[in-house]
């Protein structure tokens, strides 16, 4: 039994896809979760808990070889991982897969959470990613209903990964215990910017799409109604002043997949009725 948290969510839901497509036993676990197939595929167990309060993660543990913990930007204010990994231990689990930062190998974001994992005693496997290609979710409407795209550092880019991609890293690591100790980059192929990801949505979408730049105060702005302080300002710094690391396009992807890493074009064209 593999246990998939964050199951709901750009990564969680084709990573449970992708594990059941390759036959495995599946229990998806999230703090809202339906049994409307679009969440959760047929044959998938459904469990509701939350990771700030771990007990409530044991019932979906029971029998698990593995789980893959993903954690809420609520979880930095109100969660502990060292709390979550006790629960996890006791459970017989044999690995743990943590999605993680890109942040945290830049030292944009702290380690605790990593550590907390490293220092359980049990196998583990870090996936550090990037800028997300989802992450143009946030335009879907504006692009959608006025063709326009606003976003701060116009030209600064950055090879945002396919969450897809994310996916099926973490469900080799589930599945294969040699990706253990193993602290994987992952990144898109290339790097791109706001304009150009504006510019590649509007060749697919058929239609042009104006691009307004924002300031930097007015995307913080933006930001804080639904992301905490530290982490939109760490945010920004990695879209608006990154490292040449943050630049970096990462051979992760490819090494563990045996294959290139997705595009944004790729993403956008999956996601097309978003913008459409």
């Amino acid at each position: 039994m593999i246990v998939v948290t964050g199951a709901t969510g750009n990564v969680g839901r084709p990573l449970i896809q992708s594990l059941a497509a390759a036959g495995e036993q599946v229990t998806a676990v999230s703090r809202r979760i339906s049994d409307v197939p679009s969440d959760v595929p047929n044959g998938v167990r459904r469990l509701q808990a939350d990771l700030a309060q771990p007990k409530t993660l044991e019932p979906a543990l029971d029998g698990a070889k593995a789980v893959f913990l993903l954690t809420a930007a609520e979880f930095l204010a109100n969660g502990n991982m060292k709390d979550v990994m006790e629960v996890v231990e006791a459970s017989g689990v044999e690995r743990v897969v943590l999605l993680s930062s890109q942040g945290v190998g830049t030292k944009r974001h702290p380690s605790d959470i990593e550590d907390a994992v490293t220092q359980s005693g049990l196998g583990w496997t870090m996936l550090r990613p990037g800028n997300f290609a989802s992450n143009a979710f946030q335009w879907a409407e504006s692009i959608r209903t006025q063709r326009l795209m606003a976003a701060p550092f116009a030209d600064i880019a950055l090879p945002a990964v396919d969450p897809d991609d994310i996916a099926e890293v973490a469900a080799a690591a589930l599945r294969d215990q040699s990706h253990a100790g193993n602290v994987y980059t992952l990144t898109g192929p290339v790097a791109i910017s706001p304009r150009q990801q504006a510019e590649a949505i509007a060749q697919i979408v058929g239609e042009p799409v104006q691009f307004v730049e924002l300031s930097r105060d007015e995307a913080r702005s933006r930001m804080l109604a639904y992301m905490p302080e530290p982490v939109v300002e760490a945010t920004l710094g990695a879209l608006g002043t990154p490292t040449a690391a943050e630049q970096e396009v990462s051979p992760d992807v490819e090494k563990v997949l045996g294959r290139p890493a997705r595009t944004f074009t790729d993403w956008v064209t999956r996601n097309l009725p978003a913008f459409k």
